[in-house]
């Protein structure tokens, strides 16, 4: 058996006294695990670090064994990231979000965008809407999706200003006002033709509550998981962030 495709390096770990495990998110193979041999020698550790974009030939006798990766560099965004603590966080956090996914279910889209994601984590103005966005995607591949689009009482697609806990799916202000209490609320730059709300402050928070709230609902509390550390640091670190640049 054998493949060859891009991936991004979501990270990896020791094996025996030479080789890595690598873990990668593959374009058209999923998230995808195999063993680079030599992986720890001082040529290729910088090669194998999680944000990367690499070549990958996968080779293995049988489709189902663990297999040995061939890796060439494509794209080193791991220097840039690790010089910032939102970056770090963040690649942290998507890679733990992303083993929620079945081991080589391709997720193309998902893949499109975790490039685009680790081209602007290291911007701290940026990374919370694309993290947040991709959360909403994550969501959506793994059959919890929310609809955003139209209100669920009146089908209204403008006012919209919560999103119902029970079924996922947005609501006008003055529909929701009655149960203003119960609703959570939905952030302006998460609706459509929202692109250009800014995504800071309340509006952020907001939006992590909500991606949070599903996730705990619907995927960590049924599999008797916990919510990944990584989260509430990246959060923290873009407060931080925020705080720095006001001051």
């Amino acid at each position: 058996m054998e493949w060859r495709d891009e991936g991004i390096i979501l990270g990896a770990r020791r094996h025996g006294e030479t080789s890595v495990i690598l873990e990668t998110m593959t374009a058209a193979h999923g998230r995808h695990l195999g063993m680079v041999k030599g992986g720890r020698s001082r040529r290729m550790q910088p090669l194998l670090q999680p944000g990367n974009r690499v070549d990958l030939v996968w080779r293995a006798r049988l489709d189902e064994h663990l297999g040995l990766f061939q890796v060439e560099p494509l794209e080193l965004n791991a220097a840039r990231l690790l010089s910032s603590a939102v970056a770090v966080y963040g690649i942290q956090l998507v890679a733990a979000h992303l083993r929620l996914m079945p081991e080589r279910d391709p997720h193309a889209g998902l893949y499109e965008t975790l490039k685009i994601i680790t081209a602007h984590l290291d911007d701290a103005a940026l990374a919370g809407a694309l993290v947040v966005r991709f959360e909403l995607a994550l969501l959506d591949e793994l059959g919890f999706g929310l609809d955003l689009s139209r209100c669920a009482l009146t089908g209204a697609r403008e006012k919209l200003a919560y999103v119902s806990p029970k079924s996922g799916r947005a609501v006008t202000l003055e529909a929701g006002e009655p149960w203003s209490d119960r609703l959570l609320p939905l952030p302006a730059f998460l609706q459509q033709g929202g692109a250009q709300a800014p995504a800071e402050g309340d509006a952020l928070d907001q939006a992590f509550r909500l991606t949070g709230f599903f996730f705990h609902r619907n995927v960590y509390e049924p599999r008797g998981l916990e919510e990944p550390g990584a989260r509430a640091g990246f959060i923290a670190a873009l407060a931080r962030g925020k705080q720095s640049s006001v001051d």
